[in-house]
């Protein structure tokens, strides 16, 4: 028989959300300390450490001392398109699961969304962007977005801490304009996390048709409700 290359150290190692979570936060190819990954997947510093330490110890990151810190980044590229590989079929996994499991008569979600490069676009995302403008959470001055104090506590609440995304190599926050809708939807750092957070959720899904999104009917219910003032 011949060789065949053992999958099973790296699926046991990406079988915990933490660590998943972790190695999602390094699929830009940039090291980051070892503190901010424990903040992007809800740990402490001393428990994201040792998760840390077993995916280098497997061979999925590189460690780096930068005086007192250490750091992590992907081992190899390859690694990063396994990570996104196995997201991608889990999405559709799930689908399948869902339509095995629908009534005989299915209600289809609505398809508000798209993908946006790395961060939701679309209806569903212009109107979010002006509930959180509306409501505080973020500002914007010509061309220029920040988040509010309000909003950094309003996004830490979901897992999605502003100054961790503040750290990386690329814009924090931003209005990415759409030149499908009247208004623009989040962008950069925080447009990412956001996408990724709608995703682990189950509230969006993947297509077959490109960039294209399905929102749950639950999906759409709680994004709206982000921000909202009712």
């Amino acid at each position: 028989m011949e060789h065949v290359p053992s999958i099973s150290q790296m699926a046991a190692l990406l079988a915990d959300p933490k660590r998943s979570a972790m190695l999602w936060a390094l699929l830009d190819g940039a090291a980051r300390p070892a503190d901010e990954l424990a903040l992007q997947a809800g740990l402490s510093t001393a428990s994201a450490g040792a998760h840390l330490a077993r995916l280098a110890a497997g061979g999925m990151l590189k460690q780096e001392t930068r005086g007192r810190k250490r750091f992590f980044r992907l081992a190899a590229p390859q690694i990063g398109v396994a990570v996104q590989a196995l997201a991608s079929a889990s999405l559709i996994s799930a689908e399948q699961v869902s339509r095995s499991q629908a009534l005989p008569v299915p209600v289809p979600p609505v398809r508000r969304a798209r993908l946006c490069c790395d961060h939701l676009g679309g209806e569903l995302a212009a109107e979010l962007y002006q509930r959180l403008l509306g409501d505080g959470w973020i500002e914007q001055q010509e061309q220029r977005v920040e988040v509010t104090s309000k909003g950094m506590a309003k996004f830490a609440e979901r897992g999605i801490y502003i100054p961790a995304l503040a750290q990386r190599e690329r814009e924090t926050v931003c209005a990415c304009p759409d030149r499908h809708e009247h208004s623009p939807h989040l962008g950069g750092a925080l447009g990412a996390g956001l996408l990724q957070l709608f995703i682990q959720m189950g509230w969006l899904r993947a297509t077959e048709e490109s960039n294209t999104l399905q929102v749950s009917s639950n999906g759409q219910r709680e994004i709206s409700r982000i921000a909202s003032a009712a």
